[in-house]
Order: C-alpha cells, then sequence, then structure tokens
C-alpha cells in the first residue's frame, strides 16, 4: 500500500491555511498548524488523515516537530499585519510583525529541512501583494513580506532538491481583510476580494505540478477587484 503524502500548514484553523489544508487533504495527511485548539480539532475531525498541531510559532522548538520524519509539502500561511503611519508603529510593532511573519517561517523550515529532504519536499510561502509593494500606512507589513520573499528566494537557491513557491495573493475575504478595511476606513466588500478556497487552488497547483516542473512565483489578482 503506498503511503500517503504528508502535508503541514500553519495558519490552518481559518482563512486561507483553512481552505489550503482543505484542498490538500484529498490526497495528503496533513498537521494542522495554529493557535485555536478547538478549530484546529474540528477541522481535524473533518479531514481524513488530518492532525491538529496546536502551536505558538514564535516559540517553535525541536521537540515540536520530533515526530515529523518525512514532509512533501510545507505551507507558511500564518501571519500578522498591524497598519499604521511609521510615526505612530514603534519597536514592538516590527519586532512582533517580523517575529510571526518572517522569523518563525524561517525557524520552522529549519526545523523542518531534514523531514523535506527525504521526500524532495515543496515548500511554499504564503506571501502578499505588498511583498511587490509597499503602500502608505503599510511599512511594517510590507517590510515583512519583502524579507519572506527574500527568504523563498535563498532556500531555493540553497536547497535545490526542494521545490519553493511564493504565492502573492491580492486582497482576500478574509478577518484579516476585515481588519485592513476597517483601519483604511472603507467597507468590508467580500465579493471584490480572492476567495480563500479560490487562493488553495492555485497554490495546489504548484504543488500539484508534474515533478519535472517548478513553479517558483505565482501571483493571484481578484478580478476586476482592486490590485493592492
Amino acid at each position: 500500500m503506498t503511503e500517503r503524502a504528508q502535508a503541514l500548514v500553519t495558519g490552518a484553523s481559518k482563512g486561507v491555511g483553512e481552505a489550503v489544508a482543505r484542498a490538500l487533504a484529498p490526497t495528503h495527511d496533513v498537521i494542522l498548524g495554529g493557535r485555536d485548539k478547538e478549530a484546529l480539532a474540528a477541522l481535524a475531525a473533518e479531514l481524513p488523515g488530518a492532525r491538529a498541531w496546536p502551536v505558538e510559532l514564535t516559540q517553535v522548538s525541536a521537540a515540536d516537530v520530533a515526530g515529523v520524519e518525512r514532509l512533501d509539502v510545507l505551507v507558511h500561511s500564518a501571519g500578522v499585519a498591524t497598519l499604521g503611519p511609521i510615526a505612530d508603529q514603534g519597536a514592538d510593532v516590527w519586532r512582533r510583525t517580523m517575529e510571526i511573519n518572517v522569523v518563525a517561517v524561517a525557524e520552522l523550515t529549519r526545523l523542518l529541512l531534514p523531514a523535506l529532504r527525504r521526500a524532495e519536499g515543496h515548500v511554499v510561502c504564503v506571501n502578499s501583494g505588498a511583498g511587490l509593494r509597499a503602500n502608505p500606512e503599510w511599512a511594517s507589513y510590507a517590510a515583512s513580506k519583502f524579507a519572506l520573499r527574500a527568504f523563498a528566494d535563498a532556500l531555493r537557491l540553497e536547497e535545490p532538491a526542494l521545490r519553493v513557491t511564493t504565492v502573492y495573493p491580492g486582497r482576500i475575504a478574509t478577518d484579516m481583510q476585515r481588519g485592513v478595511r476597517a483601519h483604511e476606513g472603507g467597507e468590508f466588500e467580500p465579493e471584490k476580494y480572492l476567495r480563500p478556497e479560490t487562493v488553495a487552488r492555485a497554490l495546489l497547483a504548484a504543488v500539484t505540478a508534474g515533478p519535472d516542473a517548478h513553479l517558483p512565483e505565482l501571483t493571484v489578482r481578484p478580478r476586476g477587484g482592486p490590485v493592492n
């Protein structure tokens, strides 16, 4: 009997992370990473072969991933966004944003590299349009996403046996986007944004591309909606 592929998805309790976990579940046993234990447990109960992995990503250690011997797909979907003028954002905002959006990604990837190498696996970083262009009052978030892009680019060159994909979605109909629109003083109009499931399908296309294919970057924008 062929062993099922293994995947780990962070931010799996909601939004894009949850949608990605659901998209991978038919072909992968999915480790559901996140902080919301109840939401993760409920999702794990729905998806055959899935298991909840409650974790604080900024404190992840080798002990947390000790049971992961082989990993075919690692999806970094967890992230935070705190918007505001540079003049109003202190070091605590910058540190928290970088810690979650960049440092936690780098450390979890480092800890899982042996398992990824065994499978010649695939690392996917869910980035943002802000990882390509910085807008006013987006400095800390955009800087973290530019850094995430650099991390993925370096990992791709350092680990040629792995596939590394950066996904740059436009605005997505998630709770994070609701907070962004509140900050911008605008309406939350989900019909104008990407659905999490749409982003998950684009990501799945990269993951399921033939073994001779490597999609290093994917840009996904809402059809007829805002560019950034």
